[in-house]
């Protein structure tokens, strides 16, 4: 079933926030809402609608910074992912799917087989990190561990999240999204994506 062109309307707004603001998905839907002057009860796009609306943004607004910042981006996942790469690291989010910028924050999936040892390794480490409890892929409440790291590449700190799950999740965490894409990458993707990054995470 087509969308609206209403929904297709708040799809439009809540991209300029996500791109212009760094808001995530559902925060920028109702906001967008809100900047409309629509009852808060109106019904949403959901977020196909809204990744697509902000590819569209990307291309027409951003097309000659946005893919610098997501190869920066994408530098300093890896750069994660190899520290933490006993852990299973899986990269989602827009880092994963191409559509960050350099407001966008940087979120790692781990499957550890001791949901505390990530957080001891770092420790170890001395990385200063902020454990936080939010809304997992599973619609499970799960353990992140937030912490800000600086991108040489964009010359500022950017926020990396280390969301922590079971071993045993991982084989759900890798079925096809929507659009029959993968919604996470391991080590060995996200280095393919920074030697081809129009390959994209298809």
């Amino acid at each position: 079933m087509n969308p609206t062109p209403l929904k297709l309307e708040i799809a439009a707004a809540a991209a300029a926030l996500i791109i212009e603001e760094g808001l995530e998905y559902g925060p920028a839907k109702h906001r967008a809402v809100k900047q409309m002057g629509l009852p808060a009860r109106s019904e949403l796009p959901g977020n196909d609608e809204v990744e697509d609306a902000v590819h569209e943004y990307i291309a027409i607004f951003c097309a000659d910074t946005q893919p610098g910042e997501l190869q920066a981006l994408r530098e300093l996942a890896l750069t994660w992912m190899e520290r933490m790469a006993s852990f299973r690291p899986y990269l989602g989010g827009a880092v994963w799917h191409g559509t960050a910028t350099r407001l966008s924050d940087i979120y790692i999936q781990l499957f550890c087989d001791d949901s505390k040892s990530a957080e001891i390794a770092l420790i170890d480490h001395q990385v200063d990190y902020e454990p936080r409890t939010v809304t997992g892929f599973t619609g499970e409440k799960v353990e992140a561990l937030s912490l800000s790291s600086f991108c040489s590449g964009l010359k500022e700190p950017v926020g990396v999240h280390l969301m922590v799950y079971d071993h045993d999740d991982l084989r759900g965490a890798l079925r096809p999204d929507g659009k029959g894409r993968k919604p996470r990458g391991d080590l060995a993707d996200v280095q393919k994506l920074l030697i081809s990054p129009l390959e994209s995470s298809s």
